[in-house]
């Protein structure tokens, strides 16, 4: 018996047109995005919880040389009941095919959608974030 396929996931900023390919498009910002109609979103799902704090996300703008700290601070707010229940929702999600997380955040590199997508999948072979 052939091994499932792992659904994909993948990052994208929420200016960028849908794909196809995108799945489930999951917004993960604490805030909507300036200039997007939510009628034009073309998201499935808006998960507040799921983003880092307001004083975690204004502490770090803007300064990706604190990247890995970000990531620590955000990685331990994953672990409040809020952004665990937010969690359990996007690995549901993933299991049944494939998801996009989206962003606005100017820098593709350093955002906290890149950030969940790494925590995402060191925990999607479980059956709920520890």
């Amino acid at each position: 018996m052939a091994a499932a396929k792992k659904a994909t996931l993948a990052v994208k900023r929420i200016y960028e047109p849908p794909a196809d390919g995108d799945g489930a498009r999951i917004l993960v910002d604490r805030l909507w995005p300036r200039g997007i109609a939510k009628e034009k979103a073309h998201i499935d799902l808006w998960l507040k919880d799921v983003a880092p704090s307001n004083a975690l996300r204004q502490r770090f703008h803007g300064k990706p040389e604190d990247w890995d700290a970000f990531r620590d601070a955000y990685f331990t707010e994953l672990k409040e009941p809020a952004a665990q229940a937010a969690a359990t929702t996007l690995l549901d999600r993933l299991r049944q095919g494939p998801v996009t997380l989206l962003y606005a955040a100017h820098d593709e590199a350093h955002n906290n959608a890149f950030a969940l997508k790494l925590w995402l999948e060191r925990h999607r072979k479980t059956r709920r974030p520890p």
